[in-house]
């Protein structure tokens, strides 16, 4: 698929195929406290993209809040819809995450999905109070924070919970999402992406630590967690933050270069290695970035991959 000289994203080896979903494209606003942060969340929506995603590190100085930059994002767009990409799970407590959440789905009219970590950058999370743990450590209290949260989600009344990490102990809970908010898990590593593929309804890595050579054997751990839990692997969205410059000159190696290299590119990680929703994470210009995925980058993947799958 890829013309004579371009970078090819991904090895024939590694062809994991297509999970057919439908495809998504979003934008990874950085929370910078200088930056014209509602004026680029008001350009991505005019501009139709379907997501939105702040990253979470409440010990960067230089940030705004995460949870209160998804709110005012929510409140100054129309239909985009928005995550945290991800959220640090030791700095916010699971049941008060999800009610969190659930709020804010419901003062958006739905528009509010869940990214969630186990967590980094422990000596930063320490430095605020929270707690310092092993990999296994966080991996435990990520899977006990999935189940916390969907009780929570239910809106049920008692709700009890008696883990290592988090209890629930008659908790009433409330309200209820406006809908289905997806669990978007940013894992990797064996029992990370068993547990995406077990209990959660996505899987977000990012281009940065989980390259396209990699992808093949991340999915298949999803998929064999999945089926062995009962559940179709197809189900479990992949969602990719692709980091990179759309450029005007010769290809400098992978989603780095012009248009047609990024919808060759996009379109193999599609078609041929199973993502479903590509949120640009741009170097440069943010604006001038947003506007030329959007306008010539978006519509090209989802005519080639249409055209793939029909074909």
């Amino acid at each position: 698929m890829n013309p004579p000289g371009l970078r090819v994203a991904v090895s024939e080896e590694d062809d994991m195929g297509d999970y057919g979903r439908p495809l998504e494209f979003g934008y990874f606003l950085v929370p910078n406290t200088g930056d014209p942060l509602l004026e680029t969340a008001r350009l991505a929506d005019r501009l139709g993209l379907d997501l939105i995603g702040i990253q979470d590190h409440p010990y960067q100085r230089g940030y705004v809040d995460t949870w209160t930059l998804l709110s005012m994002v929510a409140a100054v767009t129309e239909r985009v819809r928005v995550f945290p990409d991800v959220a640090s799970l030791p700095l916010r407590q699971p049941a008060v995450l999800a009610k969190a959440a659930a709020s804010l789905d419901v003062l958006s009219g739905g528009r509010a999905e869940l990214g969630l970590g186990a967590g980094a950058f422990w000596e930063a999370i320490g430095a605020f109070g929270g707690p310092r743990r092993t990999p296994g450590e966080a991996m435990g209290a990520l899977e006990e924070a999935v189940e916390i949260i969907r009780q929570v989600w239910s809106g049920g009344r008692g709700l009890r919970f008696d883990g290592e990490h988090y209890t629930l102990s008659g908790a009433n809970a409330g309200p209820v999402p406006a809908h289905d908010i997806g669990i978007w898990l940013g894992v990797k590593g064996p029992r990370g992406l068993a547990l995406a593929g077990r209990a959660a309804d996505g899987w977000v890595p990012s281009s940065s630590w989980a390259t396209p050579e990699v992808l093949a054997e991340s999915h298949a751990r999803i998929d064999e967690a999945a089926a062995a839990a009962g559940r179709d692997p197809a189900a479990i969205r992949r969602i990719y933050n692709v980091n990179g410059a759309i450029t005007d000159g010769e290809s400098r190696g992978f989603l780095h270069g012009p248009p047609d290299q990024w919808v060759e590119e996009l379109t193999d990680l599609a078609v041929g290695h199973g993502m479903d929703a590509f949120v640009l994470w741009p170097e440069g210009d943010q604006h001038k970035q947003l506007e030329r995925f959007a306008t010539e980058v978006v519509p090209a993947v989802r005519d080639q991959v249409r055209h793939e799958r029909e074909g």
